[in-house]
């Protein structure tokens, strides 16, 4: 499919924050994402998988959580990442998807959200938090059970509170979130009822989807894409 992608910006509590936009270049009305970056930002890795999406038939935008810091932060990732708050990351999340709402290519009652690492724990917790998305896909979300701010719920707390379809993916050899990791929350999301779903792989550790990375394992995106997108069609349509 032919699309279009590049960066556009809403106004947030600190001015303006960037958006990673990628979508259809046909006529038509499509279901949307929230793309939720990785540590690394929103980078080269996270802009491809906007127009992977947007190849399949979504309207995929990606926020730049490190908006805050200002376009000429010299810090590290790991630094800046750990200045994050939940409270922040909500609202930021909120605007993206009212950002999403005003494009006309987006049908507004089908939005969803993906994301990468610190990305799938912020998904976790935005099941929760924003009862706007009709779908969740988690990649190998650490530190569900630490909160990012003071007097805020963990992600993993809040699970009574999803309210939205949840597809999780796991690395074996994953160290955060470890395999007992992917159990905790699995016996969470079945103890509250919630609807899930989760797949891990072998011989794959953290941020094995990530093709510019020497974490990349192949087989096991091959196998987890198509996952993806059977699970957001069938649940945002397509």
């Amino acid at each position: 499919m032919t699309i279009s992608s590049g960066w556009q910006q809403t106004d947030s509590d600190s001015g303006k924050m960037p958006i990673y936009l990628s979508a259809p270049a046909v006529a038509g009305v499509f279901p949307a994402l929230v793309v939720i970056q990785h540590q690394s930002g929103v980078d080269a890795f996270i802009q491809d998988i906007t127009r992977r999406l947007a190849d399949g038939g979504f309207v995929a935008a990606a926020p730049d959580l490190y908006h805050r810091d200002g376009p000429n932060c010299q810090d590290d990732m790991r630094t800046r990442s750990m200045r994050l708050s939940d409270r922040r990351v909500i609202t930021d999340v909120g605007l993206t998807v009212d950002f999403l709402k005003r494009q006309s290519p987006v049908d507004t009652k089908r939005i969803g959200i993906i994301g990468f690492c610190m990305g799938g724990r912020v998904v976790y917790l935005m099941a929760a938090a924003n009862r706007e998305f009709k779908a969740a896909v988690t990649f190998y979300p650490g530190n569900t059970g630490r909160a990012w701010g003071r007097d805020v719920a963990s992600p993993l707390q809040r699970s009574a509170e999803i309210h939205c379809p949840i597809q999780g993916h796991f690395g074996d050899e994953d160290k955060n979130p470890a395999p007992e990791d992917r159990v905790k929350l699995d016996g969470e999301l079945k103890k509250y009822g919630k609807i899930h779903e989760f797949y891990s792989y072998v011989d794959a550790g953290h941020a094995f989807m990530d093709n510019t990375s020497p974490t990349y394992r192949p087989r096991a995106e091959q196998a987890a894409w198509p996952r993806v997108l059977e699970f957001l069609g069938r649940h945002l349509g397509g």
